[in-house]
């Protein structure tokens, strides 16, 4: 079966990430069929921009996932449906360790059982919890101080595991902030809740909240305030098909870091978004939250080399013009 011809089963495709990777896999020539469970993801997306095939369910349903593995001919799974908020997971534990843990394995047990032995995994830079290096690379020690983030790793163990066992491949991308939105407006950011900065800030520039609060400008950074490392969703979706190609052409199992490899304020992001849209952005400075790092970077140089990954949206300006096109289209002006 030719290459550009294969079917992806993708989880989690309704989502904010899951739903770029699959345009991407589209117009790169692959086949797809979502799973999602809509907890979180948007059936109209799925239906009416990606025009694939949607299969309402969850990864824990074992019966579910056999019989699609025998209606579909699948080669290969990208798996992206997780929950993701980090006070949630520390509130709610059970919640994230049965959806992310327990249905990635039933995922994982249904995939060897059908023979289906390559997947590209959506997981975090919170495997490494706070860092004693920046940029981050690969190899640095993983000590997540979140349940979210020791679910991730916990699926990064299994997947070594099964891949001793059971000559089972992957590609796991660790990422960094994922922002911005598909640049012709297709697609983008709408989490209900929202708690990322770049659609807070676009929301206050819409007028959807009253202020964005900027939590600690104590930090031993350049403006007091924490530095992240900002990687457009084109370009994580992008790493993804790339990752998927590697695997469908014999690759060995790896692990990759994703993102631009420098960082921006938050100070500097709200600045960058008064810019962009040319409204005030009224931004009240609070406590600092507990548990957030000062700086988090990443390398990136292993999927540079390995995979040709380059990324081509890093210019912080581009992400905010992105996202507030698609904000402005799904929020606001009509």
């Amino acid at each position: 079966m030719s290459q550009s011809k294969a079917t992806v089963l993708v989880t989690g495709g309704a989502g904010y990430i899951g739903s770029h990777a699959v345009l991407a896999l589209l117009e790169a020539g692959y086949n797809v069929v979502v799973l999602d469970n809509l907890v979180y993801g948007h059936r109209d997306i799925v239906e009416d921009v990606l025009k694939v095939k949607l299969v309402v369910g969850d990864t824990n349903d074992r019966v579910l996932l056999d019989n699609l593995f025998i209606d579909y001919d699948i080669s290969a799974v990208m798996h992206f449906a997780a929950y993701a908020y980090v006070g949630e997971s520390v509130n709610n534990p059970a919640k994230y360790y049965r959806n992310n843990v327990t249905g990635t394995l039933t995922l994982l047990e249904a995939m060897v059982a059908a023979s289906i032995k390559k997947l590209v995994f959506s997981s975090t830079c919170a495997t490494y919890g706070v860092p004693k290096t920046v940029p981050i690379p690969e190899d640095h020690p993983q000590n997540p101080i979140n349940p979210y983030g020791a679910t991730k790793l916990m699926v990064e163990r299994i997947l070594s595991d099964f891949h001793t066992a059971y000559d089972f491949k992957s590609v796991t991308f660790r990422y960094f902030n994922a922002a911005g939105a598909d640049p012709e407006g297709r697609l983008g950011e709408d989490h209900t809740p929202e708690t990322h900065l770049i659609p807070l800030v676009l929301l206050t520039a819409l007028g959807k909240r009253k202020s964005i609060s900027i939590f600690g400008t104590d930090y031993p950074t350049a403006d007091g305030t924490c530095i992240r490392d900002y990687i457009h969703v084109k370009d994580l979706a992008s790493a993804h098909v790339l990752g998927l190609d590697y695997l469908l052409k014999g690759g060995d199992s790896q692990i990759f870091n994703l993102g631009n490899g420098n960082g921006f304020s938050v100070k500097e992001v709200i600045e960058a978004a008064r810019f962009v849209t040319k409204q005030e952005i009224k931004a009240i400075e609070c406590d600092r939250r507990p548990g957030d790092p000062p700086a988090l970077v990443g390398s990136s140089d292993k999927a540079r080399k390995l995979l040709g990954w380059y990324p081509q949206y890093s210019d912080i300006n581009t992400i905010l013009s992105n996202a507030w096109q698609w904000h402005q289209k799904r929020h606001g002006v009509k």
